[in-house]
């Protein structure tokens, strides 16, 4: 299972999308984000999903990668959808005792489960696309206007970026932990829930030392290199809208308008 996380992983291509400026990614993440929870019928719904269909197939990225980012939550997203298919009103189609099955409540669960693998797999799209640097200088220009507040941009998005950027390392070197504790003979697999919790204690701890360790070798290395923050700082590539970018904020108008038409012409689902 820690294996089939893909949060934080950057996968190399020479796509459309790996092209784009990340400032406009970023912005067009939050975007489909609002677009997603605002599609109120099957039509608007079919609408955004085709586009981050599209931007999918654009990004170059093999399916698996973005199977694999919702494999981990797939618990999840069954338990949310049979929850929410005794939710709805109307006359029910199937009753016993107090659980009420509805046509509505199976729209809802419908309408919740396609939302929620979109919200994962464009979530998942501007990672897979967009390099730690790219995101860090992304971050720090979208927070620009903050430094009127002395609010110190720079870090909190290097932090942010380091936090994102050291997940998938994380979960390797759990693995490795697991792997070499499971050869010593360590049962991680059998008993009930508390047996379980108790069998991580000897994964955590060496967990944790490793992941100090590499903290500290990672604040070495930036002193070393003399980091003293953003002030003053220049940087070796700099972020420029093109024509592509463009066309991505163009395409991304056209979504919400069609969004929007299909939720004031069509009645709501949900």
């Amino acid at each position: 299972m820690i294996r089939d996380v893909t949060l934080g992983q950057f996968i190399p291509s020479n796509s459309i999308v790996h092209k784009a400026d990340p400032r406009v990614k970023i912005v067009l993440l939050v975007s489909f984000i609002v677009l997603i929870f605002c599609a109120f019928n099957f039509v608007s719904l079919a609408l955004v999903t085709a586009a981050v269909l599209g931007i999918i197939i654009l990004s170059n990225i093999p399916v698996k990668m973005y199977f694999k980012s919702l494999k981990v939550i797939i618990v999840i997203i069954l338990i949310t959808s049979v929850l929410n298919m005794f939710y709805g009103t109307g006359d029910p189609i199937w009753q016993f005792g107090f659980l009420k099955l509805t046509l509505s409540g199976i729209y809802r669960a419908v309408f919740v489960t396609v939302r929620i693998i979109l919200l994962i797999l464009i979530s998942a799209c501007l990672t897979f696309t967009t390099s730690p640097t790219d995101l860090t200088d992304a971050i720090e220009r979208l927070m620009k206007p903050l430094k009127v507040f002395h609010i110190k941009v720079h870090e909190i998005a290097m932090m942010m970026t380091i936090a994102l950027r050291f997940v998938p390392t994380l979960l390797e070197e759990t693995d490795k932990i697991m792997s070499a504790q499971k050869a010593r003979g360590a049962d991680m697999e059998s008993g009930g829930l508390i047996k379980k919790v108790k069998s991580m204690t000897p994964v955590l701890i060496p967990l944790f030392v490793s992941a100090f360790r590499r903290a500290y070798d990672l604040a070495m290395a930036m002193e070393c290199r003399c980091y003293q923050g953003g002030d003053g700082r220049t940087r070796m590539k700099t972020l420029h809208i093109h024509r592509l970018d463009v066309f991505c904020i163009v395409f991304t108008a056209l979504v919400i308008t069609g969004v929007v038409l299909c939720d004031i012409f069509i009645a709501p689902i949900i």
